[in-house]
């Protein structure tokens, strides 16, 4: 760690700050043409050479695969710490955490998550040349990080702000989608971010031309924010149902067939009214409870009987939000006992 060089350890934070500030809220999407850059750059510059490597004027040499992990681990940890700070409201309110342990499990789940973030620089480290050159490293860069966002979609199963998702409202840009998933999307910002980090590794006398290429591919991309998307028609109708239930109710037999019944007669009367412009209300293909703060189970008698009528009714599919399959035997006993939250 101490071999490390000071720059590094800012480029690192720099990265970190780029990747939080495109997610989700600011709307600053444009930086994920620079976010992975400085983190790149990093890791191919990151130690001081010694008095022998400096014959060739370079002053930084490529991390070690342990500098490399460790550099970009830091990187992973502060990004999901900036981006998936929900998570401590979540454990203190719906989990009933201490302050104490809401940051507790906030530090464990970044620190697990970071790793993806490790791994990717350790991988591009080892595939340095000896004899410190770029090329191979940096043409597989991209495919790197496209098998990292996988692995952890597929193997974590929290595939929440891959680097595709910042580019959302690019209409143009995510048609890329329909072939290739947010993956492809990725794949074309990790590209540029690529090529702006090999403007600043090149000799010097190159970079003024790789840096205009890969500022120009990225204004390219970018225009396609511009492209406002044609119209489309609709060809179904979905009915989306969500009553004002109190976080905090307290579920009384009583009170739980209560918000049943209101539910099946609102979705009744919602999806047999007419449209307020065409007086023709048309015919609901789904119907939709969305998630909200009551105790359904899968396999309720009364749950599934409601759900089975109003579906009937309706002549329509139906999805439900539900807190699990069965209810505990105390739940089952004590069904006061339940408390908002799905």
């Amino acid at each position: 760690m101490r071999q490390i060089h000071s720059s590094a350890w800012l480029l690192v934070l720099l990265s970190a700050v780029l990747q939080i500030l495109i997610f989700p809220l600011p709307g600053l999407y444009v930086l994920s043409w620079f976010a992975l850059t400085p983190l790149i750059v990093a890791v191919l510059r990151a130690r001081p050479a010694g008095e022998l490597e400096t014959a060739d004027g370079v002053r930084l040499r490529p991390a070690s695969p342990g500098q490399a992990f460790l550099l970009a681990y830091v990187c992973g940890i502060v990004v999901y710490a900036g981006t998936c700070n929900w998570i401590y409201n979540t454990m203190r309110q719906y989990g009933g955490l201490s302050a104490p342990m809401a940051v507790l499990v906030v530090l464990l789940f970044c620190c697990y998550l970071g790793l993806y973030h490790g791994i990717f620089a350790l991988l591009l480290s080892l595939l340095v040349d000896k004899t410190r050159d770029f090329r191979r490293a940096l043409v597989t860069a991209p495919l790197l990080w496209v098998a990292v966002e996988l692995a952890r979609t597929r193997v974590t199963g929290f595939p929440w702000n891959l680097l595709g998702i910042a580019q959302v409202d690019n209409a143009a840009l995510c048609r890329t989608a329909e072939w290739t998933g947010v993956y492809g999307i990725s794949f074309e910002i990790a590209l540029v971010n690529v090529a702006l980090a090999a403007a600043f590794l090149v000799p010097r006398q190159k970079r003024g031309a790789m840096l205009a290429a890969a500022l120009a591919a990225a204004a390219v991309l970018q225009a396609g924010r511009l492209v406002e998307p044609p119209a489309a028609g609709a060809d179904h109708a979905a009915l989306l149902v969500q009553q004002n239930i109190p976080v905090e109710v307290q579920w009384t037999p009583a009170y739980f067939q209560q918000t049943l019944s209101e539910l099946s007669e609102l979705t009744a009367k919602s999806a047999a009214g007419p449209d307020v412009k065409t007086g023709v209300w048309p015919k609901m293909g789904l119907i939709v409870w969305p998630e909200s703060p009551a105790p359904f189970f899968e396999n309720d008698p009364r749950f599934r009987a409601v759900i089975g009528k109003t579906a009937s009714a309706t002549n329509s599919w139906m999805v439900a939000g539900s807190i699990g399959a069965e209810p505990s035997p105390d739940a089952a006993a004590k069904p006061h006992m339940f408390t908002g939250g799905s």
